[in-house]
């Protein structure tokens, strides 16, 4: 008897920081601030790692499962010895394991985790707050839109609102064309509140403006290091650093990649228990590799992605339902 089973299957999300989010680069430079944020070389656009992502959701989606041995690199110190992933449970065969240090015995995760990229970034005008995007963009994230001319120049901007004149976005000031309308039915965002108060305060800019406009309006803070003995600010220690701002949209691609052979109930607990018996937090059952990393995302909305977390960073939300879109099934007998 034949047994469909779905291998690949790929899983778009829709995030929006509800604080600025700071992913840095792991340094600092000679340039506007200190400590600057991760970017798309070839585009210069500010972006969100894959691996920030996956090590969130994986560090996450551990404390929830109560194995927290299986997060990070899963190098724990008991006594004498060090033990790593344990290699057997819904932890490690979502997102691979190694067991130990000296051991050769690894896998590689069955979900791979690709980087957000920027879709809609707010922008101070004098309307209010507008959220910029790009005709490309949104036709990559299956919005239809709207009264859009084939071509235009990088002067004029298309909002979904109407204005007649010129619009500043930010310090930079724009020729507004006709209005235009974006839809979306794939993410279920009519129901979502915070997309319908975003979605009239639209404005598409040329795919050449894009960066510059993203680039001049992050947001910027400054801080000072903190000496641990006197808990008192270091002299002349102080620090500049770049975020994202709140309510900036990001779109990341999750791909299920379900190569192993041994199957998801590898350590025998059922599916709506954590490893000790105990009921996965939020009512949920985990029936697969992907109900597992979605756990570990919607956490990022309690405790936040990238660095400065106790400084009020990294907090994002999904925005509507993820889309899934099946790639291949295959047949075994």
């Amino acid at each position: 008897m034949a047994v469909n089973s779905q291998r690949y299957l790929r899983r778009t999300y829709l995030f929006i920081c509800t604080d600025p989010v700071h992913v840095g680069t792991g340094g600092y430079r000679l340039g506007r601030v200190d400590n600057s944020i991760a970017r798309e070389a070839g585009t210069n656009v500010p972006k969100i790692p894959g691996t920030s992502l996956h090590g969130a959701a994986r560090a996450y989606s551990a404390s929830l499962y109560e194995k927290t041995n299986c997060a990070g690199q899963g190098q724990q110190k008991n006594g004498d010895t060090t033990t790593g992933h344990c290699g057997c449970c819904k932890i490690c065969y979502t997102f691979g394991y190694t067991k130990s240090a000296n051991s050769t015995e690894s896998y590689s995760g069955v979900v791979n985790v690709f980087d957000a990229q920027l879709l809609f970034f707010p922008v101070n005008s004098m309307v209010g707050p507008v959220w910029i995007t790009t005709p490309a963009w949104l036709e990559m994230a299956g919005f239809t839109i709207g009264g859009l001319p084939e071509s235009w120049n990088t002067e004029t901007v298309f909002p979904t609102f109407e204005h007649v004149g010129s619009l500043n976005l930010g310090w930079l000031v724009f020729n507004t064309g006709g209005r235009v309308t974006i839809s979306n039915d794939q993410f279920s965002l009519p129901s979502d509140k915070r997309w319908n108060q975003m979605s009239n305060h639209v404005v598409l800019v040329h795919d050449n403006m894009f960066s510059h406009l993203v680039n001049s309006n992050l947001e910027v803070r400054t801080s000072v290091a903190i000496d641990p003995e006197r808990g008192a600010a270091i002299d002349k220690a102080l620090f500049t650093y770049e975020a994202l701002p709140r309510t900036t949209v990001l779109m990341a691609d999750v791909v299920l990649d379900d190569y192993r052979e041994t199957g998801f109930d590898t350590d025998g607990i059922a599916h709506n228990k954590t490893s000790k018996e105990n009921l996965l937090p939020g009512k949920v059952a985990w029936d697969s590799a992907l109900d597992v990393l979605n756990s570990g995302l919607k956490m990022i909305e309690w405790l936040g992605v990238g660095g400065m977390g106790t400084r009020g960073f990294g907090r994002m939300a999904v925005l509507g339902i993820p889309k899934d879109e099946t790639y291949a099934e295959e047949t075994k007998s």
